[in-house]
């Protein structure tokens, strides 16, 4: 090479190509050391640590997703039969209510419709079923009559009959 270079170049100029072509030799030596890293590791291998560190962070992460997300899960599940057994329970007390308000509007219906009782007033109350009867009565027998009306309401527990005979 050096006397291609030499018959290219004028003789002043063949020692300066010498110098060009062993400064050339140095700079690919110390490129070719530019792709070691301090631990001896080539690039390829380099590459492949770096994808096992990847896939590590990656299936670290997948678990602590899949955790929070089993968390979440349970969380859901069990705020969503609280709901449930609050709205069964809500459901229930509507009911009672209802039915207690029935029982009551069909007790004083009744009593209405009774000729001895139907001139005086009798508060009916209701609660769980049993109802109280309070105010006045004209006799026994309309005291016990207004007892019997009330016993014979669907949905009735048991009576309370506080009904007073009215002096007079």
């Amino acid at each position: 090479m050096k006397n291609q270079l030499s018959d290219r170049l004028p003789a002043s100029q063949g020692f300066n190509a010498s110098r060009v072509v062993l400064g050339a030799l140095a700079f690919v030596l110390a490129l070719s050391a530019c792709g070691k890293k301090d631990d001896d590791k080539t690039a390829g291998q380099q590459l492949d640590s770096a994808i096992a560190k990847t896939q590590q962070a990656a299936e670290e992460a997948k678990a602590k997703t899949e955790s929070g997300m089993a968390n979440a899960r349970a969380a859901l599940k069990d705020a969503t039969q609280s709901a449930e057994s609050s709205t069964k329970e809500l459901a229930s007390k509507a009911a009672e209510t209802l039915d207690d308000v029935a029982i009551t509007t069909a007790v004083s219906a009744g009593l209405a419709r009774e000729p001895d009782l139907s001139a005086i007033k009798i508060n009916v109350d209701t609660k769980n079923g049993v109802v109280t009867l309070n105010g006045p009565a004209p006799t026994e027998a309309a005291r016990d009559k207004a007892g019997s009306i009330a016993k014979a309401v669907e949905g009735v527990k048991s009576v309370e009959n506080r009904l007073v005979l009215k002096a007079g």
